[in-house]
């Protein structure tokens, strides 16, 4: 995921806490999350797209020591010289970085090392944050925030890979979910043709592809008024979906076949009985909780396969306009997805939080977008293309991360996020 930064990115955390103070909290959660790891799993990287968690640890580090102390603090020295061409991930301005598929192959530098460098930074950016430092430092500092919030969300996706495809299961935490409950039955609710608004506008943060704040003209409508369940799509593997070419984009079959897929990532099917792997090791698979791990391709093909399709972003933000910006985001004794609130059948439910939903909508610029200048503006507009839109945010998403126009971003292949399935109809004539 990309981001820029908003010039009122300040309004976006309490008037009591201090940035001196945000900075700190987001710091400590990334060690936070690590707290589970054996040393040995610090440096494990089971694909190109999973990046080992100390990795994770010395990026969001470097953005900091890159993109602050460098400009911004008066004689600061490097941690160390080879670190830029490590830990900097694909930006080209900065210079030449290690390839992406082989950070797993990095043994040195090791986990203390990298901590002692997060400790180095720290310390000096409370150098910086004690002065009276420029309004763009600041809101870079917001922008490195962000940037950290949303390593701690790969931290997890990838320590779950990390653990996930090991044949012994390891267990990351105990208990990662709520007491399994019954659901009601779908039921889609239905929006006006009209004009609608895309994109922030406001005070706060926000990134540079959420900009700028625009207006369309939607039709009518429906979206469904809850996630996709592990048993729904269980019925759509049953009745022979990934063997049925007609289902699929041709892309997609291409994938089924090049992957011998048959069911979302983290599924086993042992003798007839079906187990999801999660982060408390392998379990039964809870038929009422929403479908995980979906890539593009499994969404759209399960959308045609209900008769139903997929919304675009537009229509997603337009249901969420009037809705509060409340679910099931990152808590250390919650992280996978919960069943929809089962008393109401009339209001949408799950649209944050419990998992990122795959929308229709291409990642593209929209009218009028102009990224930021410098090597900060590759953060974002390099990526539009051949990537799909997601909104909502997920159970491994930082609360105070996530906006309602908040537009996360993967290939349509990507099944090792948390990504999930809402369906939406055309509207009644």
């Amino acid at each position: 995921m990309s981001a820029s930064l908003n010039k009122n990115s300040q309004a976006s955390d309490p008037p009591s806490q201090s940035l001196t103070e945000r900075f700190r909290e987001v710091r400590q959660l990334s060690l936070s999350i690590c707290d589970p790891l054996q040393i040995e799993d610090y440096s494990v990287q089971t694909m190109p797209d999973v990046s080992p968690p100390k990795w994770h640890l010395a990026h969001s580090t470097w953005f900091f020591e890159t993109f602050l102390l460098k400009p911004y603090l008066e004689n600061y020295q490097e941690f160390h010289q080879k670190y830029n061409f490590l830990f900097n991930s694909y930006y080209k301005g900065i210079g030449s970085h290690y390839p992406r598929a082989k950070r797993g192959l990095l043994s040195r530098p090791s986990k203390s090392d990298i901590i002692n460098y997060r400790e180095h930074v720290d310390e000096r950016m409370f150098e910086l944050l004690q002065t009276s430092i420029a309004e763009e430092a600041g809101e870079r500092v917001h922008l490195g925030i962000h940037h950290e919030q949303q390593h701690q969300e790969l931290l997890l996706t990838d320590i779950k890979h990390i653990l996930c495809t090991n044949p012994l299961h390891p267990v990351y935490r105990k208990k990662i979910g709520g007491t399994p409950q019954a659901i009601s039955p779908l039921e889609y609710l239905s929006f006006p043709e009209g004009f609608s608004t895309l994109g922030f506008n406001g005070s706060g943060f926000s990134f540079d592809n959420e900009h700028p704040h625009h207006r369309l003209w939607l039709n009518k409508f429906q979206l469904c008024h809850r996630l996709i369940t592990n048993g729904e799509y269980l019925d759509f593997i049953n009745d022979g979906a990934y063997q049925n070419p007609l289902l699929w984009l041709s892309d997609g079959w291409d994938w089924i076949q090049n992957h011998q897929a048959k069911s979302p990532l983290y599924w086993e099917n042992n003798d007839g009985n079906w187990y999801e792997i999660s982060l408390s090791g392998k379990n039964p698979l809870e038929l009422n909780l929403p479908v995980m791990h979906l890539n593009y391709y499994e969404a759209e093909a399960y959308a045609r396969w209900s008769g139903a399709r997929l919304p675009t972003e537009a229509e997603w933000e337009r249901a969420a306009m009037d809705l509060p910006v409340k679910g099931n985001f990152y808590h250390p004794d919650l992280l996978h997805p919960q069943p929809a609130v089962t008393s109401s059948k009339t209001a949408l439910n799950q649209m944050f939080g419990d998992l990122w939903e795959w929308t229709a909508s291409p990642y593209t610029p929209y009218p009028g977008f102009k990224p930021a200048a410098g090597a900060v503006g590759e953060y974002n507009g390099k990526f539009m293309v051949n990537q799909v839109v997601l909104r909502g945010g997920s159970c491994f998403t930082p609360d105070r991360h996530i906006r309602k126009t908040y537009r996360n971003f993967f290939p349509p292949g990507a099944q090792w996020q948390a990504t999930g399935l809402r369906l939406a109809k055309d509207g009644r004539p």
